[in-house]
């Protein structure tokens, strides 16, 4: 694996898979290149539970907000650092998805009481602890699933998407730290 240059100063991440550099990167794509892999949007040298969230993450953001992962790029090459580190880091993603991203959804909607069973859940670290939580975690997105249902159907327009904001910036600053400590599994400090 050769690392190519690559001036992240200059890169613009863009949505979706790309055939080279000349149509545009991922950021996936973009830790392809520079670690010198063949051009891909899952490169060997990145952890797949990092990668997967990565490209599901940076797919959901808007052209602007999605250059805020270009710093990402140098930091995911070699990653990939074995199953117990990929089993760690999949529980941290799933942890981070109940306790954090569900409860936000949930107070969004204004669904305090589920949001406060899912955030004050115990850390979801492997199988016991998720069957332990799985029951509340249930309910609360059952109960959500109408709500959801009734408030994306009344949903239109600006003022819409402008009462998201407060809650997608929380989220991608708390992602942004999720992506850190998945990047921190595995190495030595």
């Amino acid at each position: 694996m050769t690392a190519k240059p690559l001036d992240l100063d200059l890169l613009v991440l863009t949505r979706g898979k790309h055939d080279g550099p000349e149509e545009g990167a991922c950021l996936m794509e973009a830790v392809s290149w520079l670690a010198g892999e063949p051009w891909s949007d899952h490169p060997q040298c990145v952890s797949l539970v990092i990668g997967a969230f990565l490209r599901r993450w940076q797919g959901d953001l808007d052209d602007d907000t999605r250059q805020t992962l270009v710093r990402f790029v140098p930091l995911v090459l070699g990653t990939n650092t074995g199953p117990a580190d990929e089993e760690r880091r999949a529980w941290m993603v799933t942890d981070w998805m109940v306790r954090t991203h569900m409860p936000a959804w949930l107070r969004l909607a204004g669904m305090a009481d589920q949001a406060d069973a899912v955030e004050t859940l115990p850390e979801l670290v492997d199988a016991g602890s998720w069957t332990a939580s799985a029951a509340a975690v249930e309910r609360a997105r059952t109960g959500a699933r109408a709500a959801w249902d009734a408030a994306r159907d009344a949903a239109a327009g600006d003022a819409a998407r402008d009462a998201l904001k407060p809650t997608t910036a929380s989220l991608q600053e708390s992602a942004h730290d999720l992506i850190a400590r998945l990047i921190a599994v595995g190495t030595i400090t």
